[in-house]
């Protein structure tokens, strides 16, 4: 809406919207601060305006993404041998073929395993146990199946190729070999796949890392099965964060009795992260997510309203939490939002006006001088209560205004000093009074009585010169000698 077109009656825009009402600012929307706007009881029913309430309760939370279909790592196994050889023959044809357990993958013929052959006959031959024991031990390293083992026992006559078989049952993944071909150890010759249950690997985003656990209940769906789901759990949280993406990964196990799942399938997944602790929230509807911010329409009540900013925590199914910005019981709009946030956005400064802080940006107070951190320009100070801040006596770490200087502060020295609130978690020493010995509590309306050095960052550079105070009064026509003090905005 072009904010520079008005009317003196109700109307559409050249942009086919409808003008909202403007009405002259009395008193009381004159000290709403900036971004009020006021509309009639009519135009609020017309535009269909409602109000909610932030109030504390659990957020049901769940968590959308997608992943793909892999093999259950824990029940795929790779096919390596243990000796050099040549493939004599091979059973299965193509990755994908479905095996049996102990169905014959692939005969080779090896010069070695021809060799530990003729030790197990001839030690059968003569009969010594301890050599047929060995032999025996031998062939079964080498992978050799006990059927084939006891053939050469009965029969005594080695056998040229040996045929190896499936240990277990699934699908051909990964074939890496052909009849003829030179293998020897180290090589993956073929992988067996069980589909029997499958994984799922997604990615979740790093904000809701914490909210994801192992065992927590996953539905999947798919789109070459639309209305089919597959309940699940999660397996696994991954440790670590990518770098490049900002996600975490996760890992989701799903049974696949009828062998539906197939590995590289595209799947969306819903994890259920359960109800949490009660917190803060509003509908979703009433959240404004724009580019760079989240803000809601305030209601001030009396027809005021008033665009301001506030932080979204974890999302629910129907609630979003507000981590900052709003207080339990205020009113926000959830329908119309849009019609007054684009009028009160104009001229909004997007904070809420009758919560403004009070507290002031400094405070002096007393304090002594734990250590001084020349290199950082920084001290680290116990100071006094502080009640103005709510706080209470402590020791903390405190950066120092560049126009103080830090030879005059010394470890165990008593002071008055100045602490300015820069934002709201970052705190400088920007001035300071250092007492002398037996010197009483000092304050900055009174910084020229008493032995006093005095420090500012409103002040350039202040030489202050030390004078005794006189214990009988003084005359009022003779001259005071006391040092002049330069002293701004103490």
């Amino acid at each position: 809406m072009d904010p520079n077109y008005r009317r003196d009656k109700a109307g559409k825009s050249p942009m086919g919207m409808d003008l909202i009402p403007v009405y002259e600012e009395n008193e009381t929307s004159q000290n709403s601060g900036p971004g009020t706007i006021t509309i009639s009881p009519d135009v609020v029913n017309n535009i269909g305006v409602r109000i909610v309430k932030a109030e504390y309760g659990p957020i049901h939370s769940e968590i959308n993404t997608v992943g793909y279909v892999q093999y259950d790592e824990d029940k795929l196994v790779h096919i390596h041998p243990r000796v050099e050889g040549w493939v004599d023959k091979l059973y299965v044809k193509a990755a994908g073929d479905p095996i049996k357990k102990g169905q014959p993958l692939y005969k080779l013929y090896s010069p070695e395993l021809v060799n530990a052959q003729e030790e197990l006959v001839l030690a059968l031959n003569r009969n010594n146990v301890r050599l047929i024991k060995a032999a025996e031990d031998r062939l079964k390293a080498l992978q050799i199946a006990n059927s084939v083992i006891n053939q050469i026992k009965q029969t005594r006559k080695v056998q040229q190729a040996i045929t190896f078989y499936a240990p277990q049952s699934g699908v051909i993944d990964n074939l890496n070999v052909r009849e003829g071909f030179y293998v020897k150890p180290g090589m993956n010759l073929m992988s067996v796949g069980d589909l029997s249950t499958v994984w799922v690997e997604a990615e979740i985003f790093e904000r809701q890392a914490e909210l994801v656990k192992a065992g927590q209940a996953v539905t999947m769906t798919l789109d070459y099965m639309p209305g089919t789901k597959w309940i699940g759990k999660v397996d696994y949280v991954y440790p670590t964060l990518n770098d490049e993406t900002r996600t975490v990964r996760v890992r989701l196990r799903f049974d696949n009795e009828d062998y539906a799942l197939k590995p590289n399938m595209f799947a969306q997944v819903t994890i259920a992260t359960g109800e949490e602790k009660e917190k803060l929230m509003i509908p979703m509807e009433a959240l404004i997510r724009t580019g760079d911010q989240d803000r809601v329409v305030l209601a001030l009540g009396e027809g005021q309203f008033k665009s301001i900013t506030v932080i979204a925590g974890n999302i629910g199914e129907s609630h979003v939490e507000i981590i900052n910005g709003l207080e339990p019981g205020e009113e926000v709009v959830s329908s119309a939002q849009f019609l007054l946030d684009s009028e009160s956005s104009k001229t909004s400064d997007f904070k809420r006006m009758h919560h403004e802080d009070s507290k002031p940006r400094s405070v002096w107070v007393e304090a002594k001088i734990e250590s001084v951190m020349t290199e950082h320009h920084m001290i680290t100070a116990a100071h006094s209560a502080i009640s103005e801040w709510d706080w209470p006596a402590m020791t903390m770490d405190f950066s120092v205004s560049e126009n103080i200087d830090l030879s005059t502060l010394s470890k165990g020295t008593q002071l008055h000093m100045e602490i300015t609130n820069s934002d709201t978690e970052y705190y400088e020493i920007t001035g300071i009074h250092i007492k002398e010995s037996g010197t009483s509590t000092v304050n900055e309306e009174s910084a020229t009585e008493g032995d006093v050095k005095l420090q500012s960052i409103d002040d350039e550079s202040m030489n202050h010169n030390k004078h005794q105070e006189k214990n009988t009064q003084m005359d009022s026509s003779e001259s005071s000698e006391h040092s002049h003090h330069q002293h701004s905005g103490m």
